[in-house]
């Protein structure tokens, strides 16, 4: 009997927490928050320099490209690389940003692959004249 009670408690909970999910509701500021905290590690981890290149779009639909020259505590600057002018921005006016470089994962992926293809060649090549 306790074993039948507790079966039926079991699966009452279990469907109930597949059924009726709890809902996790949050406000448009923590919104906000969270997208500026998440913008900010991206740009910190993308560097600064002319290699660190972006393309932001801002809450009020205005876009810049160019590369991140500065950062700071609550902006970062974003230079045109054809006329180098600079516009700070805010991580929280932020709506989207793209980094347009490698990460060091891709290049180590890429110097593997042309490695890998060269070593294929040479030995197409070395057995190819052996026949």
């Amino acid at each position: 009997m306790y074993k039948k009670l507790l079966s039926v408690m079991l699966l009452t909970v279990l469907v109930y927490a597949f059924v009726c999910p709890p809902v996790l509701a949050s406000t448009d500021a923590e919104k906000r928050i969270r997208l500026a905290e998440k913008t900010k590690a991206g740009i910190l981890k993308l560097g600064v320099g002319r290699d660190a290149r972006v393309s932001v779009k801002l809450r009020d639909k205005t876009k810049f490209a160019g590369y991140v020259s500065k950062t700071e505590e609550d902006l970062f600057v974003v230079t045109d690389l054809k006329t180098g002018e600079s516009n700070p921005v805010t991580y929280a006016d932020v709506a989207q940003v793209k980094g347009n470089n490698l990460s060091t994962g891709a290049k180590v992926a890429i110097g593997i692959g042309i490695g890998v293809g060269a070593t294929l060649l040479i030995l197409y090549i070395i057995f190819a004249h052996l026949d």
